[in-house]
This record gives C-alpha cells, structure tokens and sequence, in this order.
C-alpha cells in the first residue's frame, strides 16, 4: 500500500491559474487533484485515459464535441478517453475536485 501525504504533494501550475497535485499513481489509475481559479480555463485537450472526477467547490462548464455540460460541487462525471475537451471557470470562485484516471496519468500533454 503507498500512502501519500498532502505534505509531500506538489502543486504545479499547469496553465495559467490551473493547479493540478498528482496525489496518488498505482499501475491501473492515478489521482489528481485540481483547482480552476475563477475566469481560468483548460485548452482542448484529449487523452487515451478515461477520465472519471468528483467537484467539491464551484462550478465549471465542461465544452465535448462543442456542447457544453454544466458541473457543480457535489457533481460526479465521466469523460471517455480519446475525447476533445476543454473546461471553463466562468464562475466568481475556484473550481475544485479529483479526477481519476485509467490507465494512470501522470503529466498532462497541454501543460506545455
């Protein structure tokens, strides 16, 4: 069993105003946590990986195949891998929650 601490996670920024933390990675599926600070956004983006989270704080407007899906604290969502997308705070707060992905990812590709 691998334990982690939030102590010893990093928060990186991966875009501007977009912190993700890397909080837990086995062989099948890795945790991250992200926050979405008010105004930010994610840039379209695709992966192989399923992409399953949970938002506690906020809301955020999800756009897949140019149709936009509203999430909110409490929300639960599943993306499939391979699918286009991209997330919008277009909210007064941060957008915050987990995301569980499988097979594990470790480093977004549109960080860069």
């Amino acid at each position: 069993m691998d334990i982690r601490s939030n102590d010893e996670v990093e928060i990186i920024e991966a875009v501007p105003d977009v912190h993700l933390s890397q909080l837990a990675s086995g062989e099948k599926m890795s945790v991250q946590g992200y926050t979405i600070d008010a105004g930010a956004s994610v840039p379209e983006h695709s992966h192989p990986h399923e992409q399953a989270g949970y938002a506690w704080r906020g809301e955020a407007v999800f756009i897949i195949d140019g149709e936009e899906h509203v999430v909110s604290a409490g929300d639960s969502y599943v993306i499939p891998g391979g699918d286009p997308h991209r997330v919008e705070n277009r909210g007064d707060e941060p957008f915050e929650g987990v995301d569980i992905f499988s097979p594990p990812r470790t480093d977004p590709d549109w960080k860069d």
